[in-house]
């Protein structure tokens, strides 16, 4: 059985976005505050550089961060496989 999508309308850094997919609506409204809230930032550190350039810079940034929590929570799990190995 399908997943339900649902639509979200966004505006990020002044665009509107329509955004579809099985999250919730409050999901959907966190992920783009926090990308609005990201863009704003870097467009204030980094004067020169246009919408795209900032967005491919949001971009590595979150797959940056994306592979640090994927690598902790692998530590994280090999830990607890060991915690239960002991008990």
């Amino acid at each position: 059985m399908p997943e339900e999508k649902s639509r979200y309308k966004a505006v990020i850094d002044g665009e509107t976005y329509t955004i579809v997919g099985p999250k919730s609506q409050k999901h959907m409204q966190v992920v783009a505050e926090t990308v609005d809230e990201q863009l704003t930032q870097l467009k204030v550190m980094t004067k020169g550089l246009d919408k795209e350039k900032r967005a491919i810079l949001l971009a590595i940034n979150a797959v940056s961060d994306q592979l640090t929590m994927r690598k902790e929570m692998e530590e994280i799990k090999e830990k607890l496989k060991q915690m239960e190995e002991k008990a």
